[in-house]
């Protein structure tokens, strides 16, 4: 069984957040304005965010759609990247 377990969210500002977030491992799909869908494996969820892997570049500040699986897609703004990580 999984645990939810508390993660700091990062972020250009000072003030430190937190969510309870969920880990997860699944295969997710991600797409930003003008192109085609790409996969994505989504590391962990919250109520405010995510955090998934992928080969494909994408930098903070850009508008990105997440679709889960069974799920319509959901707005998001990436917030941060590390190399393949991004949240």
């Amino acid at each position: 069984m999984e645990k939810a377990f508390p993660l700091p969210i990062p972020s250009d500002s000072d003030e430190s957040r937190h969510a309870l977030r969920k880990a997860v491992k699944m295969r997710a799909q991600l797409r930003d304005r003008g192109t085609t869908r790409f996969e994505i494996e989504v590391i962990d969820l919250s109520v405010n965010g995510f955090r998934a892997q992928t080969g494909f570049t994408l930098w903070p500040g850009t508008t990105v759609w997440l679709t889960l699986p069974g799920l319509a897609a959901l707005e998001s703004v990436v917030a941060w990247r590390d190399r393949s990580r991004y949240g």
